[in-house]
């Protein structure tokens, strides 16, 4: 007789909530003003969010979306998103969840990558199956949230049935498919990481175990898929009035109001979200006194990030800075009183950032870099206290694997006795405290012919200059041979009184006094870095590289 994972489905979480306090609020939403500009709110309690993800669950069930069904969901944060997140969970389907901004181009391939047998969306979102039929061909339930126009399938509305009862939830095994994420493909093509009901399973006792939150919190979540874990812990959830896609555009005053009208205690805010708001709360003089723990994660958070939007906390608030991935989130992580108290200083110094220690009991272990496969795990592959490698994570809230990509596979797991490692394709170094100091991605380093330069060290060089907002370093030509070029990106207000040409004298000569620098001699003022959409923090790197190499052509200085 064969060993069976146990049963595990995140929607049993949702259930056990109803049993506990139905009547709570799991999810709150903006529904416009009223006469007098005050914001109208509507919510469904944890008895109403189970009863309304059981009856589109029914409904999804009779059109023929069952365990196993690949489904598209492109509904934009509302209250139906959650009641079919879960309605999918219920039945055992399979979400498959692409970032929209990405780009529909790269968009598509996701879609036809996952070979996805159902379509829920929006009426726009049906816009584009009829706009790029050819990537959708394995679609065959078509579902409409909100009016159907000229396009065939169902509506949300029509195969909505209530009926009397709970249904019974599907028996989902730990190793069983619960969802397809995409990465957002920030150096390279986006890959769908599988999560499994166990990852899940996993990921929420993480969470609970190293944040600390009570069920009596207050959610603000402005990334809809960290969303989803709250209602799960019992944890209200409010959906800010905002475009998640573009976070660093969002209007400060319509988060700010829900903070307050709500009394948030936990908020998730990417890095430029949360650099937009804590300078618009600086400038009016803002205090948001409910808050007890705010999260920003996506990309690495300057330490003046932080500074700037811990002024808007009361003292015994903190920001909380994880690090992760798609495939593996939260797996490190650090507070603000750290950073602000004692790495801060270091990271401007060129020795990394500081991305805090392994939470609860996650195994990290940083390995020499290669960018081969490794077949099988070996203990020589580690390598000592501040020696810069790749980071690597043992955990069991990690994706085993990139749905139809066995190359990617290849290249990011390592077999282990009793499992896998992943490598995260991230460099950086362990000191002798424990904690994880971050140098930038495997595919930004910069070899010359003579060292070996790193991303993030580098830039933080060049960030001192008080005309600087941020930098970013890439290589020309070669690998191996490459000729270093730092490219800049003044702050948006130009009040630093000097010519570029002036500017690259004064950043040359900051280069110039520090070892990690020395050998770059060559920079480039760039308007605005490509960045990524989803949390408007990676810099896109790869295409500043080409950007820099149709800048110079052939006047870059190798030194």
């Amino acid at each position: 007789m064969t060993n069976q994972s146990p049963h595990i489905n995140i929607a049993n979480y949702l259930r056990r909530m109803v049993a506990l306090q139905p009547y709570k609020r799991a999810v709150v939403c903006p529904e416009g003003c009223d006469r007098n500009n005050r914001i109208a709110y509507a919510h469904l309690t944890f008895k109403d969010l189970d009863r309304e993800s059981d009856d589109i669950a029914r409904g999804l069930q009779s059109v023929g979306i069952h365990k196993g069904t690949r489904t598209i969901l492109m509904v934009k944060p509302s209250l139906e998103f959650f009641a079919l997140i879960f309605a999918l969970f219920k039945t055992g389907a399979i979400p498959v969840v692409v970032d929209p901004g990405m780009g529909i181009r790269r968009m598509m391939n996701c879609y036809r990558e996952s070979q996805p047998t159902a379509f829920i969306g929006i009426p726009l979102a049906h816009m584009l199956r009829r706009l790029y039929p050819k990537f959708f061909k394995s679609i065959q339930i078509w579902i409409t949230v909100g009016r159907r126009w000229f396009w065939g399938g169902f509506t949300l509305n029509q195969i909505r049935q209530p009926a009397p009862g709970s249904l019974p939830i599907a028996e989902t095994r730990s190793d069983d498919m619960a969802a397809i994420l995409f990465t957002t493909g920030s150096t390279g093509p986006a890959k769908g990481a599988v999560y499994t009901h166990g990852n899940f399973d996993a990921q929420l006792k993480h969470i609970k175990k190293h944040l600390g939150i009570d069920s009596d919190e207050i959610d603000l979540s402005t990334f809809p898929l960290f969303a989803l874990f709250y209602p799960a812990l019992g944890i209200t959830t409010i959906i800010p009035d905002m475009n998640p896609i573009k976070p660093a555009q969002a209007n400060p005053q319509q988060i700010f109001k829900p903070i307050v009208d709500q009394g948030v205690t936990n908020m998730f805010a990417s890095p430029a979200l949360l650099n937009r708001l804590g300078a618009a709360g600086k400038k009016k003089g803002i205090k948001l006194t409910s808050l007890r723990r705010v999260i920003s994660a996506g990309a690495p958070v300057a330490p003046f990030i932080i500074d700037q939007f811990s002024a808007l906390l009361s003292n015994d608030a903190e920001v909380h800075t994880p690090y992760g991935a798609t495939e593996a989130v939260p797996i490190i992580s650090i507070t603000s009183q750290e950073i602000l108290t004692e790495t801060r200083k270091l990271t401007e110094q060129g020795m990394g950032i500081c991305v805090g220690r392994p939470i609860n009991d996650i195994e990290i272990r940083i390995i020499k870099i290669s960018d081969e496969p490794i077949n099988q795990w070996s203990d020589s592959l580690e390598i000592a206290p501040g020696e810069v490698g790749e980071i690597a994570v043992k955990a069991d809230l990690v994706s085993p694997r990139y749905i139809g990509r066995p190359d990617m596979n290849a290249i990011s797991k390592i077999q282990d006795e009793d499992g896998f490692w992943h490598r995260m394709g991230d460099l950086g170094r362990l000191d002798h405290q424990g904690r994880i100091w971050f140098y930038g991605r495997k595919s930004h380093r910069v070899i010359t012919s003579q060292e070996t330069l790193f991303t993030i060290p580098c830039e933080a060089i060049f960030n001192n200059h008080p005309a600087v907002f941020r930098s970013a370093l890439v290589g020309i030509g070669t690998f191996g041979s490459q000729v270093p070029v730092i490219c800049i990106e003044l702050l948006a207000d130009g009040k630093f009184g000097h010519t570029k040409k002036n500017l690259t004298k004064e950043l040359l000569a900051l280069g110039k006094q520090h070892h990690l620098t020395q050998s770059i001699r060559t920079v480039l003022f760039c308007k605005s870095f490509p960045v990524d959409i989803r949390h408007n923090a990676k810099i896109f790197r790869e295409k500043l590289a080409v950007w820099a190499t149709k800048r110079l052509g052939n006047k870059v200085d190798a030194g």
